[in-house]
């Protein structure tokens, strides 16, 4: 994988397309971090998403729905972000580092699956899936 720092991050959209964010590679407290930076925010994410993300898409075999959610608002079973929360996923719970923005995982690591050749994500107004190639 070609990773990023943050003097050359990748420049995404959400998968819907309505906005522009920004995403790299970093460390915090000796663990490898995606840093994603929308406007002002910066949210935080544990780097093995990428990896355990793709594994538990392959191992799903088909579309998975992104049902991306705020930290504090139940997601859907079923969907990447119910997983990316879930105390049964590889981490035991959130791979948001962030404490009160640990959410939206399905929103902004998608597209970054997809720049990476990982998984094809739809880019629909509503209802997106994602899966892996």
């Amino acid at each position: 994988m070609e990773k990023r720092y943050e003097d050359d991050p990748w420049k995404l959209k959400t998968p819907p397309g309505t906005s522009e964010y920004e995403i790299y590679m970093d460390e915090k407290d000796g663990t490898e971090i995606i840093m994603c930076v929308v406007g002002k925010t910066k949210l935080y994410y544990d780097a093995r998403a990428i990896e355990d993300l793709h594994a538990m898409l392959r191992d799903h075999g088909d579309w998975m729905l992104l049902g991306s959610k705020d930290e504090k608002v139940d997601t859907k079973e079923g969907t990447v972000e119910h997983w990316a929360r879930s105390p049964d996923n590889p981490v035991g719970g959130f791979y948001g580092l962030k404490k009160g923005l640990r959410g939206r995982f399905a929103m902004y690591i998608p597209p970054l699956m997809e720049e990476l050749g990982l998984a094809e994500v739809e880019h629909e107004k509503r209802n997106n899936r994602m899966r892996a190639k």
